[in-house]
């Protein structure tokens, strides 16, 4: 069920109202929401929700195995620390089997004929189920943090309701139990839901998804990615650039949206972006881009590789470790792998340069002004591995921008005003936003009504026919 469609306004209507009227009542609300969410989750294929119910009684027995096993002034022992281990494995296993089992079978069988060795192992047809990577990561960081003593066991309704809650469940942002949790104890006024903010980031959300993401894929990226020979060095400049801010207003637009119905619905979900292409450093850009992964990544990947301890080696070990892992965790190409590794390169050359040079003499607007411009530009590169179907694609996509000729028809007035204005968006301070929130707040129901209406008619008028499935639903 897509975000942008009148089937999952019809059914978040019925949410909302029976979210409200049951909330008082402890187990018949978190029924109803474990309901809805497998409801919403079974709308693609109603077996993968015995997938994800699967996911959610294996973790939450290894949950309470971690808790019983550890000692009894709540420190780690040898028993919690395996159980712990066997769950990230089983949690692993599963997600590789689906994700990464078409990707490893090619590849050997690739690397044996590169070697003259007939490989040939059973090439099965594995459907990548909806948001696996999403909850599986939710379901890990819950024992995990239950083995380290920072979270107590969760009831197994709550544990459901925690992993299937359907605003966040197929493309994040990744909620830790230890934000949601202690929200569904507590009973809010509905009178007090911050509707302003909520508005606000839904009809954002659609915005970008439904206007400006799917005008610059149709127009301009999807065609030059499927043949960059047949476009200009201008053409494959811009489309590199439109996807930028296709990919940016295709996933904030989902994560906007979905913060904004968990608002509705009395939960506040932590942000996911933070105007990312403003960023002056590729470990800023990490910070504000998918900043839910980002903290993952960090709690637990990075500083359980050693984080920043040990010699300074080890360190940028760890950094590009992490972020080659996080670009497979992106998918299972060898396109996703590269990005991970630029990403990881990009991160230790920073570390590098910054503790040998030091900008002194230069004017400061026009050191942040490099920086800002740098950072644009080696994200933007590293989305040509992610958005290419295979290596030879992107080759041909960076060939054309450095050898190709002319302008080309695609390369429109509209198109640049909108990954323009779009980079300039990033800029907005945020306390203008808030000054617009709040006097919409303050100003009558019938204003409300009208900007509801006008909102969704210009979101129409503008959008295409039909909508796309999100650009993360396939990670």
């Amino acid at each position: 069920m897509l975000f942008p469609t009148v089937a999952f306004a019809v059914f978040f209507v019925v949410v909302f109202i029976a979210n409200w009227v049951l909330r008082p009542s402890h187990t018949v609300w978190r029924v109803a929401m474990l309901g809805a969410s497998l409801y919403f989750y079974a709308y693609w294929n109603s077996r993968l929700v015995l997938l994800i119910g699967g996911s959610i009684v294996v973790n939450y027995l290894f949950g309470h195995a971690v808790a019983a096993a550890r000692a009894p002034d709540g420190s780690k022992t040898s028993a919690s620390r395996a159980l712990v281990a066997a769950s990230v494995v089983a949690n692993l296993g599963i997600l590789g089997f689906f994700k990464y089992y078409g990707f490893f079978v090619t590849s050997l069988i690739s690397l044996g004929d590169d070697l003259g060795i007939d490989i040939s192992p059973p090439l099965l047809e594995v459907i990548l189920p909806v948001g696996i990577s999403f909850f599986t990561f939710q379901a890990m960081s819950y024992v995990i943090d239950v083995g380290r003593g920072e979270q107590d066991v969760m009831s197994l309704l709550d544990f459901a309701v925690y992993i299937s809650f359907f605003p966040q469940l197929v493309a994040g942002p990744i909620v830790r139990a230890s934000e949601f949790a202690p929200q569904m104890d507590h009973r809010p006024d509905p009178r007090h839901v911050h509707m302003p903010e909520a508005f606000r980031l839904i009809f954002q959300g659609l915005f970008k998804k439904v206007v400006v993401s799917s005008f610059l894929a149709t127009n301009l990226v999807d065609p030059v990615f499927a043949q960059p020979d047949s476009f200009s060095a201008l053409e494959n400049l811009m489309a590199v650039y439109g996807y930028a801010i296709q990919i940016y207003a295709d996933f904030s637009g989902y994560t906007d949206i979905a913060i904004g119905c968990a608002l509705l619905l009395g939960f506040r979900f932590p942000q996911n972006f933070d105007a990312p292409y403003r960023s002056l450093s590729i470990q800023e850009f990490w910070r504000r881009w998918h900043m839910t992964l980002s903290r993952w990544l960090r709690d637990y990947l990075y500083i359980p590789l050693g984080g920043n301890r040990g010699t300074t080696g080890f360190v940028y070990r760890n950094l590009f470790l992490t972020m080659l892992l996080g670009g497979l965790w992106h998918g299972a190409a060898w396109t996703f792998v590269i990005w991970g590794a630029l990403h990881g390169g990009f991160l230790v050359a920073e570390r590098v340069i910054s503790a040998r040079w030091e900008p002194r003499g230069f004017d400061e607007r026009l050191v942040k002004a490099g920086q800002w411009l740098l950072t644009f530009h080696l994200v933007c590169f590293g989305w040509i591995f992610f958005r290419a179907e295979t290596l030879t694609d992107a080759i041909d996509v960076i060939e054309q921008i450095l050898v190709g000729g002319g302008t080309g028809s695609l390369v429109t007035a509209l198109a640049v005003f909108t990954i323009v204005a779009m980079v300039a968006s990033q800029f907005v301070p945020v306390r203008a936003v808030r000054r617009v929130e709040v006097a919409f707040a303050a100003s009558p129901l019938v204003v409300h009504a009208l900007a509801l209406a006008g909102g969704l008619l210009v979101i129409d008028a503008l959008g295409p026919q039909g909508v796309a499935p999100f650009i993360y639903f396939q990670f």
